[in-house]
C-alpha cells in the first residue's frame, strides 16, 4: 500500500479488497487485526503523533500525518508535506489571531519572519520553522537526493511547532506538556513510488489554487465576517488562557540550534564530514585545565582554519574573541574573523 492511499477512503477501501483477494498489496490481514478495513484505516490515523490536531485543524492533521507516514518511505514528499503542514497551521493563525500582522508578502518566509509571529512563537518555535521552510523549499526546488536523517528532522520540528500551536490556540483540550516526539513509531511502510521534485511542484501549485488569499481575506478588517470576528474573539480568549500558564513542554531547542547550523553550512558547501570539522579541541583557554572546543572549524584546502562557529543561544555571548585569540595560537594558522562573523550573523 502507498502511504498516501490511508488519506483517501475509497483508494484505501479499494487496494485493501485487493489484498483480501491477493494477500500481496498491504502485508497485513487488517480484519483479523482490526475487525474491519475502515477500522484499520482509523486505527492507522489515531496512532499518528499529530493526533492533537485532528478536532481542531482536520487540515493541518492530514498534512502532518502524510508527512509522518512518509518519512522512511519517500523523504522528499515527507519534506514538502512537513512544509504544507507549517503553511496551513501558520495560514490559520494570520486568519484567526488578530495580533498577527501580515507581511508585504503572504509566502510562508515573509509570514513567519513578521515581527508580531516571531514574538509570538517565540525564538524557539520560529528556528523550527525556518528549518521546515528550508527543507521543504529544497524538497521541491532540488534534485538533490533528499535523505532520510533531513525528513526525520523536518517532521520532528513540526512535531514541537504542532504542539506549540495547539497549545496557543487550541479552544477545547489543550495537549500534554509532556508530549515527546518518538522517531521509532514512525511507520514504515511496505511499498512507496517516491515523488519527483517536479512532481511536487505540480502538487504544490495545485494545492495553492485552493488556499485561501490572506492578503485579500485581511486587506479590509471592517469586511470580516460576523462568524471569523467571533471565532477571533474566542481565540484570543484561548491564547490568554494559554499565556497565562508556563510552557513547560521541551522544545529541543539546541537540538534545531545544532541541526540548522548543519544544515546551512552543507547547503554552502561544507560538507563537515571529518572529526576536526566539528568540537575542535583547542588550548589556550582562561580554564583550570586550559582547554577548550569550537563547535565547528571551517578549513581551507591548505589545511588552514577560514573560520570558526560557536552555536550558542540567542541570548547568550558567542565568546568569539577567546575562542579566536586560542585557535591563532595554533601553529600554522590563518582564521580569517570577517569569514567567521559573516557565517555568525546568517545562523
Amino acid at each position: 500500500m502507498h502511504y498516501s492511499d490511508l488519506f483517501n477512503t475509497e483508494r484505501f477501501e479499494e487496494i485493501c479488497r485487493s489484498c483480501v483477494a491477493s494477500s500481496s498489496a498491504c502485508g497485513r490481514k487488517c480484519g483479523e487485526r482490526y475487525g474491519s478495513r475502515s477500522a484499520a484505516r482509523v486505527a492507522f490515523l489515531t496512532m499518528s503523533q499529530f493526533i492533537f490536531l485532528q478536532r481542531e485543524w482536520a487540515a493541518v492533521f492530514e498534512a502532518a500525518s502524510k508527512a509522518e507516514v512518509a518519512v522512511h518511505a519517500d523523504p522528499r514528499t515527507a519534506c514538502f508535506y512537513a512544509r504544507r503542514a507549517l503553511e496551513l497551521a501558520v495560514g490559520w493563525a494570520y486568519k484567526h489571531d488578530a495580533i498577527l500582522k501580515l507581511p508585504y508578502q503572504d509566502n510562508l518566509s515573509a509570514l513567519i519572519h513578521e515581527p508580531s509571529f516571531k514574538q509570538t512563537a517565540g525564538e524557539a518555535v520560529f528556528s523550527k520553522a525556518r528549518v521546515i521552510n528550508t527543507l521543504g523549499n529544497r524538497a521541491v526546488h532540488s534534485h538533490r537526493p533528499v535523505p532520510e536523517s533531513d525528513a526525520l528532522a523536518a517532521v520532528r520540528e513540526l512535531f514541537h511547532v504542532a504542539y506549540w500551536f495547539a497549545r496557543t490556540y487550541a479552544r477545547s483540550e489543550r495537549p500534554d506538556a509532556g508530549l515527546a516526539f518518538d522517531p521509532s513509531a514512525l511507520p514504515r511502510p511496505v511499498q512507496a513510488a517516491a515523488q519527483t521534485a517536479e512532481q511536487l511542484q505540480t502538487l504544490e501549485a495545485r494545492l495553492r489554487e485552493k488556499d485561501e488569499n490572506l492578503s485579500a481575506l485581511l486587506a479590509d478588517k471592517t469586511a470580516l465576517d460576523e462568524e471569523l470576528k467571533r471565532l477571533r474573539i474566542e481565540i484570543a480568549e484561548a491564547k490568554k488562557a494559554a499565556n497565562a500558564q508556563p510552557d513547560t513542554h521541551d522544545y529541543s531547542e539546541s537540538e534545531t540550534r545544532d541541526y540548522f547550523i548543519d544544515l546551512l553550512l552543507k547547503e554552502a558547501g561544507w560538507t563537515l564530514d571529518h572529526q576536526r570539522d566539528r568540537e575542535f579541541e583547542i588550548s589556550g583557554m582562561p580554564n583550570a585545565q586550559g582547554k577548550g572546543f569550537v563547535d565547528y572549524v571551517l578549513w581551507g584546502d591548505d589545511g588552514k582554519p577560514l573560520g570558526l562557529i560557536e552555536a550558542k543561544r540567542t541570548r547568550r555571548g558567542a565568546g568569539r574573541t577567546t575562542t579566536g585569540e586560542a585557535l591563532r595560537r595554533l601553529p600554522g594558522t590563518a582564521v580569517r574573523p570577517a569569514a567567521c562573523h559573516l557565517l555568525f550573523q546568517r545562523l
